[in-house]
């Protein structure tokens, strides 16, 4: 009798292996954002522009069992190439900015690497969709003095799962 209590935990976290391994072929998850609205930039304001935007990611089971499901969310570095000032770009100009992922705006929102943050979340996902929103905080530096115009940016959001 000792034996098969010595093997039973043995093969629960076998069978627990096998569960998360096959875990990522049970759910399917999708993603939109929304851009990040500053309004109307002044350069001669001595304070920064804050605005916000929305990354939203959208779980379902394929399947009729619930599992855990969890992710990671991350962001490019945008045309700038660099996550320690992002650029937008405008009539041959560039204005500087970031984006966050608190309202702090004190964590730079990225894909982990050179000091940057990247937001992870996890939930048990049941029959229905789960959709949650995750905010974006952006933050123009005060100070730029450049011509009026329409400045823009693209960034890349992937999730992994």
């Amino acid at each position: 009798m000792r034996r098969k209590l010595k093997l039973l935990p043995f093969l629960l976290a076998t069978l627990s292996l096998l569960w998360t391994d096959a875990a990522h072929a049970l759910a399917d998850c999708t993603t939109s954002a929304s851009s990040t609205n500053f309004g109307t930039y002044s350069p001669f304001s001595v304070s920064p522009l804050d605005g916000t935007g929305n990354v939203q990611v959208s779980c379902s089971l394929l399947g009729v069992l619930s599992l855990l499901v969890s992710y990671d969310i991350l962001l490019n570095p945008g045309s700038s190439g660099t996550f320690t000032s992002r650029t937008m770009s405008g009539g041959g100009y560039n204005l500087n900015y970031n984006l966050y992922t608190d309202s702090g705006r004190s964590l730079i929102w990225g894909d982990g690497s050179g000091g940057t943050s990247i937001v992870s979340d996890g939930y048990l996902l049941g029959l229905l969709t789960t959709v949650r929103n995750y905010p974006v905080y952006g933050r123009i530096s005060a100070g730029q003095n450049l011509p009026p115009g329409i400045y823009s940016d693209t960034i890349v959001v992937t999730v992994n799962y």
